[in-house]
């Protein structure tokens, strides 16, 4: 079971990427779009949408991330895939799933769902310019206003060369609003012959079983789920694993299901430390905001932390009442400008242990497990573009 991460424009971004790979659970994600028009943009939009390309296409944790981009016009997009895929993603992503007016009304997005003839030539001229052995997939919902032509569009782009389909099972008209038509993706993925991986309206582990028995697909795209609960994608995985595996993990003293707020505290920690970095101090306080106001879906905690904070302006000041003064740093820069950090899983009352090691990355580890765990980067390790958890 493949359990992929989603992209989400102007939320699930490279700093979320970092912070959610690390609870564990997730085998690829996928980058925000990048928007193509008319020009061959230059890698450095490439890299600022998508910073892990400077690090072997991997998040911190040593997941893969394969990059999107999201356009109409055949041959720029076929350009542009190829100067992506000349970086080394996971992976090249094409997006026709995007509901946004502001994007569907320059015919990028769903909007190119009424076009499937557009769409099987998108897919085939990016599969024909980008360099041999590139993996290239598809993002898609089931229509625009309805899902007739559902059928038609996957199988436009699985004529056309797409390897992987990802499917919301929403119309663009639908947009966010449940339930997700499961069953639907279902149809899609009897009527190709490539992989299709089931997307939308999946918060629990429930709806994970759901909808796999509803779509026939093993693999699943997790979005606000993910960020709403970082412990999805491990209480999905330990759920398909059954109950034998649960009660084993219980015995070992490990939480074996999802992750508490006393687990979310390094995880919070690494993202005010990317926040303080990379995010300008009129901002921080709002993405620590955002966030919270997700996380309150699943934790009463952030609810707590939310009404009490929410109309603060000072990031350090949230910070600080979230995580104290050692978790909130000093003011200006993050704790340790440069470490790398990761987590299989994040038990509750576990600790930091730093190093800057290239080679030794800082691991969250809970009480009795003080060691420093090794773990190769994603780069060094042999056969890592094609490896899936």
């Amino acid at each position: 079971m493949k359990l992929l991460l989603a992209p989400m424009e102007g939320l699930l971004d490279a700093t979320l990427r970092d912070v959610l790979t690390r609870a564990g659970g997730i085998s690829r994600c996928v980058s925000e779009f990048i928007r193509v028009t008319d020009t061959l943009l230059p890698e450095r939009v490439f890299l600022r949408v998508m910073p892990e390309l400077a690090e072997g296409g991997c998040t911190p944790a040593g997941v893969p991330v394969r990059g999107q981009l999201l356009g109409s016009d055949p041959a720029c997009l076929a350009d542009n895939a190829a100067r992506l895929a000349g970086l080394s993603p996971h992976g090249v992503d094409l997006n026709f799933g995007c509901p946004a007016k502001v994007v569907n009304r320059h015919g990028g997005g769903a909007a190119l769902l009424d076009e499937p003839e557009l769409m099987h030539r998108i897919l085939r001229e990016v599969c024909r310019t980008v360099p041999a052995g590139t993996v290239v997939s598809a993002k898609m919902r089931l229509g625009t206003q309805d899902d007739a032509r559902a059928v038609e569009c996957a199988q436009a782009l699985a004529e056309g060369g797409a390897m992987e389909l990802v499917v919301h099972g929403r119309t663009k008209l639908q947009g966010y609003r449940p339930p997700a038509y499961w069953d639907r993706i279902g149809a899609i993925r009897a009527a190709v012959a490539v992989p299709v991986v089931a997307n939308g309206e999946i918060w629990t582990v429930d709806d994970a079983r759901r909808c796999q028995a509803e779509s026939g697909c093993t693999d699943l795209m997790l979005g606000r789920g993910m960020v709403c609960d970082p412990g999805l994608a491990l209480a999905v995985r330990a759920a398909v694993a059954g109950e034998g595996a649960v009660k084993g993990a219980e015995e070992k003293g490990q939480t074996p299901i999802g992750l508490d707020w006393a687990a979310l505290q390094p995880l919070l920690a690494v993202f005010w430390d990317r926040v303080r970095l990379h995010i300008v101090p009129r901002h921080q306080a709002g993405r620590l905001k955002q966030w919270l106001n997700l996380l309150r879906r699943c934790h009463p905690e952030a609810e707590a932390a939310y009404q009490a904070w929410r109309g603060e302006t000072d990031g350090r000041r949230i910070a600080l009442a979230l995580l104290g003064p050692e978790g909130a740093g000093p003011g200006g820069e993050g704790r340790t400008a440069g470490a790398r950090y990761t987590a299989g899983s994040l038990p509750s009352g576990g600790a930091f242990v730093p190093t800057q090691s290239p080679r030794h990355v800082p691991v969250f580890q809970g009480p009795g497990d003080l060691g420093v765990r090794t773990q190769e980067r994603c780069a060094d390790r042999p056969g890592a573009a094609t490896q899936d958890a």
